[in-house]
């Protein structure tokens, strides 16, 4: 991707036509999506203020009554009970002498339970137009205003529930289509030479095709079967998408893109690194279900994740809040309270991972906070001394360790699938994993340094410079504050693992706003005057024009690398290799040593999101009947997931750091060591692997240990304290 971190702040009127063409409707559909999503809790409130204003419990008139115009009864008011009683009792004395009354015996009427009968209904008769006739008098000028704003919102929301798969396909439509015409695919490198931009067009005309044919294949199959389609319009969106696709790649076949670097055409080896991933991923799954004579079976794996639209849709919000808060100052807010301190790089470092893992959990997954602000943090390590190597590997670290904290998306979607498992006993192991990680990224970065003497300010100094920062942090923070504070107590609902996703979105545009009419007013630092800024808008509607686009290209890498992950797991499902393994395994401990390595496997070349569907019907059921605890099985994956992804040859987290930090920055960072020491030339890679492949062994095999030891078992985790039920 040739995303670069210096771009110029854009001017206003001179927004690219591209950008509007691709931008609009991204956030018109992230907006809806916030609108279905904060669309059932507004809902709620409106349903109790309309029953608070307009409800009258004295005429037993309730709102609900009054969404519509009541409809008149239709009974009769003026029934004459005498006369209907008379008629009752004729009707039956005239039936007396009919043959089929004679073989069952002559029929008698008591005159008394029918006029009970018939007293009882002109009873409810009365009430049902007494209500009625409340009812049309309570509905005034106010109330119809009132009811059309509700049943209108009503009307969008529902309408939003209802086409979430559709409103996804939409967002991959546009995003992925966006990403494909500006050759920004996620890569293990990027395109660079003439032969790359053609190797990729190729690729994805193939992987075109291939998604066409399933689509079409799986369409056909479907019509043929004899059972009515339940949504057709699916099918329709999944070809359109394709076909489009295949169109625009094969206009660049014929259309080569123009090549960053001309000094060479280029090699085939270079080429084929260049391919997308998510493309390489499509022509294999295209290629095994065509051999297996299943031509519909990569439309079915792909078309799998329609089950689930929401979790999609809100990892799409999370990476949009990602990038609207790169268009703010906060960081270089937080990091003025931490400057006056005078840290070392590996010190300053760990903190900046302490404060990261809140948005990370926040973020929905450790792909889409590397996206979000990995740039900033290579920056801001760079800024204060550390090797470009070291900061490209707190970049790709980043997300890593705060995605077992509360709310992350990924434990949502694990529990989800998985009625053995709760996400308050997931998040509470996730704590104490997460402080297992983080220290022993410390450790390790300690143990790197080149320098050991640090001339660490004072208390005395420090503390004093650091509170002078703190007002300007403070509108933000209340800004925070009131988002979350109207959310609990105005819509009822707290900024929890359900409600982040909506929430966290609504909190940075306002942050956004904010900190572009502070800025304004030259309020808080200039920070466009720093040489490693991101935020380079100055007014708040071209920032959120720019963290959208920004957001189409992140998404459509990330979903195109979503969807595919589906298939390529529906090839491993219908291999059967996991077959391969036990029933069941002797020992737990023999199941953690395969599962920790399958999982790290597993995780160096699919998407998080497609892994943990994978696993939860595959190897989860074989770690139980193991003996593997299903919590500690649960945070076992998602440490040997994070491995995956940062160990080559894949390394999905490096890979979308490389992408916001920017090509020129990674091939300079080569240059500066590649005359030292091997760990120094590949520190990006081995710091990273190294902290989270002993984070996994502990993992893995630490509880396992203690059982061995019941009293040690006992007292640990009674200090740990127990997980919520």
């Amino acid at each position: 991707m040739s995303t670069t971190t210096m771009a110029p702040p854009s001017q206003p009127g001179k927004v690219p036509f591209m950008q509007w063409l691709v931008g609009l409707p991204t956030i018109s559909l992230l907006l809806l999506v916030l609108v279905i999503g904060t669309g059932e809790m507004i809902h709620g409130q409106l349903l109790k203020l309309g029953e608070t204003m307009f409800g009258d419990k004295t005429d037993h008139v309730q709102y609900f009554m009054l969404r519509a115009d009541p409809v008149q009864p239709d009974c009769n008011l003026q029934m004459n009970i005498d006369t209907e009683v008379e008629r009752a009792v004729a009707a039956a004395n005239a039936h007396k002498d009919a043959d089929l009354d004679d073989l069952f015996g002559a029929r008698t009427v008591d005159p008394e339970k029918v006029r009970a009968s018939l007293t009882e209904s002109l009873a409810e008769c009365r009430y049902k137009h007494q209500i009625y006739e409340q009812a049309v008098k309570h509905i005034t000028p106010a109330v119809i205003a009132y009811r059309t704003l509700e049943t209108s919102f009503f009307g969008l929301f529902q309408f939003g529930t209802d086409n979430r798969p559709m409103i996804l396909l939409l967002l991959m439509g546009i995003t992925i289509l966006a990403t494909t015409l500006e050759y920004d695919h996620i890569a293990l490198v990027p395109a660079r030479y003439a032969m790359d931009y053609k190797v990729q067009a190729w690729t994805m005309l193939a992987a075109a095709a291939f998604s066409l044919w399933s689509c079409v294949r799986y369409y056909q199959i479907s019509l043929g079967s004899g059972i009515e389609l339940e949504n057709p319009s699916i099918h329709y969106a999944w070809i359109a998408m394709f076909a489009t696709l295949l169109l625009l790649t094969l206009w660049q076949v014929f259309n080569p893109h123009e090549a960053r670097d001309k000094s060479q055409p280029g090699t085939i080896t270079h080429a084929l690194k260049t391919m997308p991933l998510a493309g390489t991923m499509t022509i294999f799954a295209g290629v095994y279900f065509f051999l297996k004579d299943h031509p519909s079976g990569l439309s079915i794996y792909i078309n799998a994740l329609m089950d689930f639209p929401m979790i999609p849709l809100q990892l799409a919000l999370f990476i949009w809040a990602g990038m609207l808060f790169k268009q703010t100052r906060v960081v270089d807010l937080f990091m003025n309270l931490v400057r006056p301190w005078r840290l070392s790089p590996e010190a300053l470092t760990y903190l900046i991972l302490l404060a990261a893992a809140i948005p990370t959990a926040n973020t929905g997954g450790s792909g889409a906070f590397v996206m979000a602000v990995g740039a900033i943090i290579y920056h801001e390590i760079r800024a204060v001394g550390g090797s470009s190597q070291y900061a490209l590997a707190a970049s790709a670290m980043s997300g890593s360790l705060g995605v077992v904290l509360r709310p992350c998306l990924l434990i949502v979607a694990i529990v989800a699938v998985n009625r053995q498992v709760t996400s308050d006993e997931l998040y509470h192991w996730g704590l104490w994993v997460f402080l297992l990680t983080s220290s022993l990224f410390f450790i390790a970065s300690q143990m790197r340094r080149e320098q050991h003497t640090v001339n660490v300010a004072s208390p005395a100094e420090a503390v004093p410079a650091m509170l002078r920062q703190v007002p300007a942090l403070l509108p933000y923070v209340a800004v925070a504050f009131a988002v979350t504070l109207f959310y609990s107590n105005v819509l009822n609902t707290p900024l929890n693992e359900i409600s982040a996703p909506i929430i966290m979105p609504v909190m940075l545009l306002l942050i956004v706003a904010i900190d572009k009419f502070l800025l304004a007013r030259h309020i808080g630092p200039d920070s466009h005057q720093l040489a490693f800024a991101m935020h380079r808008e100055t007014t708040t509607l071209s920032s959120v024009r720019v963290a959208t686009n920004e957001s189409v290209t992140h998404l459509g890498g990330y979903m195109y690398l979503i969807l595919l992950s589906q298939a390529m797991g529906g090839v491993i499902e219908r291999s059967e290799i996991i077959h391969l393994a036990p029933d069941q395994f002797a020992s737990a401990w023999t199941a953690m040593a395969f599962m920790s390595i399958a999982l790290v496997f597993l995780g160096m070349f699919m998407e998080p999101l497609g892994a943990i569907f994978l696993v939860s019907g595959s190897l989860a059921p074989l770690a139980y009947k193991s003996g593997v605890d299903p919590v500690h099985f649960w945070m076992m994956v998602m440490v040997a997931f994070e491995l995956g992804y940062l160990m080559p040859p894949v390394a999905l987290n490096q890979l979308l750091a490389r992408q916001v930090v920017g090509d020129e920055i990674i091939d300079e960072a080569d240059r500066e060591v590649a005359h030292k020491s091997f760990y120094r030339r590949y520190e990006r890679w081995i710091l990273p692997c190294a902290v989270m492949t002993l984070g996994l062994a502990i993992v893995s095999f630490a509880p396992l240990a203690t059982r061995e030891f019941p009293e040690l078992h006992t007292w640990l985790f009674n200090w740990m304290g127990p997980a919520p039920k």
